[in-house]
């Protein structure tokens, strides 16, 4: 997408302003915390040993990791061509579907490496295919994304209450809820990686998808960087007039892009519904899809900044349950605003300090330059 502010070099843009951003962050969380009458340090202290003290607790934080990486990268993709995908939450849930049906098909009669590629395709097909009407809305009827998107997630959790509550559950069944899934349709977990580094996983559902996030997330620097499409998607997120002048057809990557955001989406759902629950039940999703905006944005939209953001937020869900458990003055709502203080200043205040910095920037080069002329005379 194109940069309204001054150029700055890559180590202030990938690392320096993110890192800003994040400790401002932190510090109005801390003064959130002192208004409980709670201390910081001891609150950031649970935090960090809560999701990174025990192998299990590092099971959770990359569990949550995983479905963050895939809809940040959802996200992502759509910021480079330009467009502002809101509708990541639905799109992981109608891929739901294409998982639960895999698994409700195959899980009695095939071990799970068979049957986990079929929910990869069903999955990121479903997402796709939600993802379609919104950018051919927008491409062909000029209707804005983001509005289409943020209806069409409405769409898909009314949907999803639908086929829970009518087609998908079991009769007999109270609970709104596919039933659960035999062996073939649950993922293993990773121990043996835990085990490389002498962790146990404990009962955590760190499990394989995380493996297939990792390949998405090389998968997406792949096509941004090293296709042809993605030379016409970075076109055309930079400036759409030149896109059109240089014979870029705007409806078809609209179209493209989406559908692969929105198949990006849908992959979620794998680490939940065969990862965790084993069975695809409602609200899975648990609001993945607006997390992404936020990992995509602090990662700066690059598959190499997306999974540490990612990390960075899978600690914020693992670490703020510890916190929430020994520190009972602070409710899990609390825990919540933090998460919100984060999502805030990664998100919607990314720019607040890049003004700041680009003078500086700007003041030292010409300090340099000056500094080189009078050497010079």
């Amino acid at each position: 997408m194109s940069n309204p502010y001054a150029k700055l070099p890559a180590w202030a843009e990938y690392i320096l302003i993110p890192l800003l951003n994040l400790v401002v962050a932190f510090l109005v969380a801390g003064l959130v915390v002192l208004l409980v009458g709670e201390n910081p340090l001891d609150a950031a202290y649970y935090m960090i040993t809560g999701a990174f003290g025990r192998g299990e607790y590092i099971g959770f934080t990359l569990y949550y990791a995983t479905t963050f990486i895939f809809t940040g990268l959802s996200v992502a993709v759509a910021f480079h061509a330009g467009l502002f995908n809101i509708g990541s939450e639905g799109q992981a849930y109608i891929g739901g579907i294409g998982v639960a049906l895999a698994c409700l098909w195959l899980d009695k009669t095939m071990p799970w490496f068979v049957v986990f590629p079929l929910a990869i395709i069903g999955s990121a097909a479903f997402g796709a295919l939600w993802a379609f009407l919104p950018g051919w809305l927008q491409a062909k009827r000029g209707s804005h994304v983001v509005i289409t998107t943020i209806m069409f997630n409405f769409i898909a959790s009314s949907l999803m209450v639908y086929l829970l509550t009518k087609v998908l559950k079991p009769l007999g069944q109270m609970a709104p809820q596919t039933r659960t899934f035999e062996a073939g349709g649950q993922l293993p977990k990773l121990d043996w990686l835990m085990s490389i580094f002498g962790l146990n996983l404990g009962n955590s559902p760190f499990n394989v998808s995380f493996l297939l996030a990792l390949l998405a997330a090389f998968g997406v620097w792949v096509l941004i960087w090293r296709t042809k499409l993605g030379y016409e998607m970075r076109t055309m997120g930079h400036s759409p007039s030149a896109a059109r002048y240089a014979g870029i057809g705007e409806a078809r990557i609209i179209i493209i892009v989406m559908m692969i955001s929105g198949g990006l989406a849908g992959m979620m759902a794998l680490n939940p519904i065969m990862g965790e629950q084993y069975r695809m039940q409602l609200d899975f999703v648990q609001g993945a899809g607006f997390v992404g905006i936020a990992v995509a944005l602090m990662g700066r939209s690059h598959p190499a900044g997306i999974i540490p953001a990612a990390i960075l937020f899978g600690m914020l869900y693992q670490g703020g349950a510890e916190i929430a458990f020994e520190m009972p003055s602070i409710s899990r709502d609390m825990i919540v605003i933090i998460q919100g203080l984060v999502i805030l200043f990664a998100g919607a205040l990314e720019n607040m300090f890049r003004p700041a910095i680009g003078r500086a920037f700007a003041s030292i080069g010409r300090r340099s330059v000056a500094a080189a002329q009078t050497r010079g005379a």
